[in-house]
């Protein structure tokens, strides 16, 4: 792109810190309605951070209305993708399926397909049967119930960031790629400048898409987003012959343990619970063991399959696993949208209006007041998330 450079300019209208999916989404929103001379700052290349890694999966199957509206909202942007902004990211709709092994379980999910369903979801709860024809991986025994909705899917993240850039860069925004903030400026309740690594820019707004970088940029702006880096890792199957069955981004429920088609193979992942905090991304292939383990119960022809490669990759968490999505009380003019803990490109579309609509000042489809960062200091009430893949 021809506006992708190290160099920053002196000025600017708007600065996004982030070139993931979350910053570049916003940059698009917000060129698309018109806003000029915007600046997106990243540490990489684009992507190169929790974007970058490919899970990919998309849904609308959350536990309250807030993360369901987010994510059915951007379920029909990534369908609409390929014409607005105009890019193919291989989005494959094979629907999301979640194997459930205890009463308590089913009872949730119950609910929480209730709730979908009356904000115009079309998922449903599914018997043990039903779930193995979709998925014939899954084992039936001690499964008691499942949860699918076949709107879902997974698509490529990567497509996705460059997707929103190049239409971004199209309308005018600057990326000032491998490029550090260092420091902010100040006046009264308001920022005036970013400091990085290759000079300094004047500002009017500065938009924190930092992802697991956020509590370093808040801090800077004299706001605390609490933001946990946490270590996730995947891995891809050889080649298999015959080929996979086309089948729902399935996952165990009790074990996080998750999987879908890749290419000519599939993708494994699961959310290890002794993960430390860190910043760490080195893709260690002994955490396969845990896998393996979860899997040999629940689909155990998966357990003995050959893995070729994978990736570690940042979820950028928070303490109730929700979003921080708002405008700063003490810092007026600094943004942010960050902390989705596993569910910011999937949400990366609708959360891009928001944005545009808060930064304008206009009122967004929907209130995301219950994500404020300052939630969980005054107190403002959100539910936790159910779902952690």
């Amino acid at each position: 792109m021809s506006s992708m450079s190290r160099t920053v300019p002196p000025t600017a209208d708007v600065v996004i810190v982030g070139g993931g999916v979350m910053g570049t989404s916003i940059a698009y929103h917000l060129a698309e309605a018109g806003v000029h001379h915007i600046v997106v700052i990243e540490r990489g290349e684009l992507g190169s951070g929790s974007s970058g890694k490919p899970i990919g999966g998309v849904r609308a199957q959350f536990s309250d209305p807030l993360n369901i509206e987010l994510g059915s909202r951007s379920l029909r942007a990534w369908q609409d993708f390929g014409q607005r902004p105009g890019a193919d990211i291989r989005l494959d709709s094979v629907g999301y399926l979640f194997a459930l092994t205890s009463d308590q379980q089913a009872a949730d999910f119950e609910i929480a397909v209730r709730i979908q369903n009356s904000l115009g979801v079309p998922s449903r709860m599914i018997g043990p049967r039903e779930a193995h024809q979709l998925c014939p991986y899954l084992s039936t025994d001690g499964l008691v119930a499942a949860a699918y909705s076949p709107t879902d899917g997974h698509a490529r993240p990567g497509l996705a960031v460059q997707g929103y850039a190049r239409a971004a860069a199209r309308a005018g925004v600057a990326f000032a790629t491998h490029t550090t903030v260092t420091g902010l400026d100040t006046t009264g309740d308001r920022i005036t400048a970013v400091h990085t690594d290759h000079g300094r820019i004047s500002c009017s707004t500065v938009i924190c898409a930092a992802g697991a970088w956020s509590e370093r940029l808040g801090a800077m702006a004299g706001v605390h987003l609490p933001v946990r880096p946490v270590r996730r890792q995947l891995a891809f199957t050889a080649p298999l012959a015959p080929p996979a069955p086309r089948i729902p981004f399935t996952i165990d429920f009790a074990s996080t343990a998750y999987f879908h088609n890749s290419d000519d193979g599939l993708l494994f992942g699961l959310a290890d619970p002794d993960q430390a905090d860190g910043f760490d991304t080195t893709w260690t292939p002994d955490w396969l063991t845990l896998f393996r383990a979860a899997v040999q119960r629940r689909a155990p022809a998966l357990a003995d399959m050959e893995t070729t490669s994978g990736w570690a990759g940042l979820y950028e968490v928070t303490p109730d696993h929700n979003a921080l999505i708002g405008r700063a009380g003490t810092s007026h003019n600094f943004l942010y949208a960050t902390g989705f803990s596993g569910h910011g490109f999937l949400q990366a579309p609708a959360v891009g209006e928001i944005m545009r609509d808060i930064h304008l000042e206009r009122t967004p489809f929907i209130d995301v007041t219950p994500f404020c960062a300052d939630r969980f200091t005054t107190g403002v009430p959100t539910r936790p998330e159910i779902h952690v893949v």
